[in-house]
């Protein structure tokens, strides 16, 4: 059964400071194996849910080697880069994940990764697991700023202006994907901190993880959520 799963990941992205973090933990809760993740940290206190060998030694060294910020800030990539990469570099991408989740201790079921500088690259990403399922994060625009600017590593731009820009490029690369006909869901994270599991709930069943209540609302923690009050951030 693992084999099975083995080339039809579950890819969580979306804007850094999304919550990307909040449903890719909601995910490993109910099921789906992540391996060595990133643990907690000033501003992600529940965790990062981010594998720390794909994100260390794949996407950043990637990034750097083609010009780009590593922490997919400023200069972003230029997504055609991403395009039409050698069939043997896609392969070897995609062998090297795959042992990394067998070497970390997956055994069957289903497994993700989550990296919110994967809708930077997604073309990657998808020529390697074209059978993926994908979750694209979203957050309200001025939110997101908000918590750039008072993200210490969220260090890219100095002010609203150059932050917008920022989230403008993501929210093109995700009509890019939808318009690529990738398996897309949409989730917005603000609705299960009002309390309303209903749109996790969906996208976990459709994932067919095991969905559990108790255990998703006790991870999920609204006090460190933080809606931006002043709509210019």
């Amino acid at each position: 059964m693992g084999e099975d799963y083995l080339e039809k990941p579950i890819l969580v992205t979306g804007c850094a400071r999304s919550g990307t973090s909040l449903v890719a933990g909601s995910i490993n809760i109910c099921g789906a194996f992540g391996g060595d993740m990133r643990g907690a940290t000033r501003y992600n206190k529940k965790g990062m849910y981010e594998n720390k060998i794909i994100v260390n030694e794949y996407v950043k060294p990637l990034f750097r080697k083609m010009g780009y910020d590593p922490l997919g800030q400023n200069p972003l990539p230029d997504v055609n880069r991403f395009k039409n990469m050698s069939g043997i570099y896609i392969k070897r991408w995609g062998n090297n994940i795959i042992k990394l989740m067998k070497r970390e201790g997956y055994k069957d079921g289903k497994w993700f990764y989550k990296g919110a500088k994967m809708c930077l690259m997604w073309p990657l990403w998808h020529d390697t697991f074209p059978d993926a399922k994908w979750i694209i994060v979203r957050r309200e625009v001025n939110d997101i700023i908000a918590s750039c600017m008072r993200t210490a590593f969220m260090r890219g731009y100095k002010n609203y202006a150059g932050w917008l820009g920022w989230v403008s490029q993501h929210e093109n690369r995700f009509q890019e994907m939808h318009d690529a006909g990738l398996k897309i869901f949409e989730v917005w994270p603000q609705r299960a901190i009002n309390g309303d599991l209903t749109e996790l709930q969906g996208v976990i069943n459709n994932l067919e993880l095991n969905w559990d209540y108790d255990k998703v609302r006790e991870f999920i923690t609204p006090s460190l959520w933080h809606r931006n009050k002043d709509r210019r951030g």
